[in-house]
C-alpha cells in the first residue's frame, strides 16, 4: 500500500474515521454505496471524497464506479446513510413492489405466471420511462390517471395519510437509523 492508494469502501454504515482507525489515519479512503443493478450496467452509486483526494484520484474512482452504472456524487458523508437508505437498499423496495402488485393481481383473479409478468413488466417500463422522460414523476403519474377512472380510484388508497409516502417515509427514516447504528 503506497501512500497515493485509494480505498473505496461499499461499506453500509462505516464512516471514513471507523475504517481509518483500520488503515491509518493517513488512508485515502472513499465511500461508495452501489445498488445491485449494477450487476446488469444500470446501476447507481452515491460517492463520497474527502477534499484530501486529488482530482485525477477522484476522477479514477468516477471512471471506476460508472463500469456499473451512473455516479452522483454526495457534497457531506453524513449523507451517505440516506443514499444507503435509497439506492443502495432500494432494489429491495421495488422487488417488494413488485411481488404485492403480482399478489393483488392474483387476488383478482390473474394466473400467477401472468400477474408476474404483468407486474415485473410495469414496474420496468415505468422506471425506464421515468429514467427517459424529462417530466417529473408527478406530471407522469399525472398522464397515467384519468378523471374519475381506475387509476384514480387506486392512487386514492396509495395516497391516503396513511398511504405509500408516509410508509416510504417510515422506512428510510428506519434505514437510515439502522446505518447510524452500525457506525456506532
Amino acid at each position: 500500500i503506497s501512500p497515493n492508494t485509494v480505498f473505496v469502501s461499499i461499506a453500509a454504515g462505516s464512516s471514513i474515521d471507523s475504517i481509518a482507525r483500520h488503515l491509518g489515519q493517513d488512508a485515502l479512503i472513499v465511500r461508495a454505496m452501489p445498488n445491485t443493478p449494477a450487476s446488469i450496467g444500470r446501476g447507481i452509486t452515491g460517492l463520497f471524497a474527502p477534499d484530501s483526494l486529488k482530482p485525477d484520484q477522484l476522477s479514477y474512482c468516477r471512471r471506476l464506479l460508472e463500469a456499473v452504472g451512473d455516479v452522483v456524487s454526495i457534497e457531506r458523508e453524513s449523507l451517505m446513510d440516506a443514499v444507503t437508505a435509497v439506492s443502495g437498499s432500494g432494489p429491495a423496495y421495488v422487488f417488494l413492489l413488485i411481488e404485492c402488485l403480482a399478489a393483488a393481481g392474483m387476488d383478482a383473479g390473474l394466473p400467477e405466471n401472468v400477474a408476474l409478468e404483468l407486474a415485473k413488466a410495469t414496474i420496468s417500463g415505468a422506471g425506464e420511462l421515468a429514467r427517459l422522460s424529462d417530466a417529473t414523476a408527478a406530471q407522469l403519474r399525472h398522464n397515467v390517471t384519468s378523471p374519475g377512472g381506475t387509476t384514480e380510484a387506486a392512487l386514492d388508497m396509495l395516497m391516503a395519510d396513511d398511504g405509500l409516502a408516509r410508509l416510504m417515509h417510515r422506512a428510510i427514516r428506519a434505514a437510515v437509523q439502522r446505518a447510524k447504528e452500525l457506525n456506532a
